[in-house]
């Protein structure tokens, strides 16, 4: 055998000797490890349990507060399609009441209206009111154009609502379109 050989022989030996030592010394230290006692044992189960339930209930808490919030908003894309029917019948009765000879057809039509909205208040649609004059929020109002403002109190403050802004619940489903003063 070289000398190489012979070297490498004997680091692969010290290499094993080495790991033996080693793990003779964890088996010594597993070994002078005190073992839990009952009681602490008893005290981890005790607090693993706490914990467990501890998150088990926030997760109940979460869950409820969701299905709240869904229930509260359920119907909202139903909402948002039906407003563009809103939007018809109101246009439908501005122009029914310009005709004078349309009177039993305006009732008809308004009766139909009242009915159908008032079924859409009833699952928690509200209109968010806008009139003219009313101070521009864009929290709450969407600006489509702004026009030189017929007077100097109507500066950034609301001068036409050119479609209304409806809530479902507390959320906006559609916010008031408005033309502003500037």
């Amino acid at each position: 055998m070289s000398k190489k050989e012979n070297i490498k022989e004997e680091e692969i030996i010290n290499e094993q000797e080495s790991v033996q030592v080693e793990e003779n010394q964890e088996v010594e230290v597993e070994e002078t490890k005190e073992e839990p006692t009952a009681e602490q044992l008893v005290q981890a189960e005790k607090d693993k349990f706490l914990r467990l339930f501890a998150e088990f209930e926030n997760y109940k808490k979460r869950t409820t507060r969701e299905r709240i919030e869904l229930f509260k908003t359920a119907g909202q894309e139903l909402m948002t399609s039906l407003l563009p029917v809103v939007d018809d019948f109101e246009r439908a009765l501005t122009h029914i009441e310009e005709d004078k000879e349309a009177e039993e057809l305006r009732k008809g039509v308004l009766l139909i209206y009242n009915k159908f909205y008032n079924t859409l208040e009833q699952k928690g649609l509200a209109k968010i009111e806008t009139k003219a004059g009313d101070t521009f929020d864009a929290e709450i109002h969407e600006a489509i154009t702004q026009i030189p403002a017929p007077s100097e109190d109507l500066k950034g403050k609301i001068i036409d609502c050119v479609e209304k802004g409806y809530k479902l619940g507390d959320k906006v489903i559609r916010y008031p379109k408005v033309v502003i003063g500037q």
